[in-house]
């Protein structure tokens, strides 16, 4: 066998890789912490930006999400322009994408920050939804790494 990193994808996995980006996107608009931990493994490893790696979602969540998310708005993948690697047991995947969102300076003027990640994703089944056990996000070069806006927490 010809290892391809631009192997055919079934379209049901990709739809779903989508689904998953579509779906974190909604709960950072929003700031809603709690039902985007279902869409990450309790043991997930991130790179972030307040640390070399964080190990566990609860982690992620207090050092990454709690620090970015409440100081963003419009946060939103480009799902068009989704790729995905997925192996040939369908059960491990990787997704990439490009996100865009306006952040803020310290005197309360947007810009826009605009991003991607690469997301390593599993499921038990075919057919599941998938579950990311790592994720890597980075801004576009030039990008400010700070946003300084102030919006309340759902969760």
């Amino acid at each position: 066998m010809s290892v391809k990193a631009a192997a055919a994808v079934d379209p049901q996995d990709l739809a779903l890789v989508r689904d998953w980006f579509r779906q974190l996107s909604e709960h950072v608009r929003v700031v809603d912490f709690a039902p985007a931990r279902a869409l990450f493994a309790e043991d997930a490893i991130a790179f972030g930006t307040y640390s070399d790696f964080l190990h566990g979602r609860d982690r992620i969540e207090q050092e990454q999400w709690r620090k970015v998310w409440p100081t963003i708005d419009g946060f939103t993948w480009r799902l068009e322009g989704v790729q995905a690697v997925v192996s040939p047991d369908r059960l491990h995947a990787t997704g990439m994408a490009v996100w865009d969102s306006t952040g803020y300076r310290l005197d309360g003027s947007p810009f826009d920050r605009r991003g991607r990640a690469t997301v390593a994703l599993a499921r038990e089944r075919v057919g599941d939804p998938w579950v990311a056990t790592h994720t890597h996000m980075s801004l576009f070069r030039g990008t400010p790494d700070v946003s300084h806006g102030a919006k309340p927490s759902r969760s």
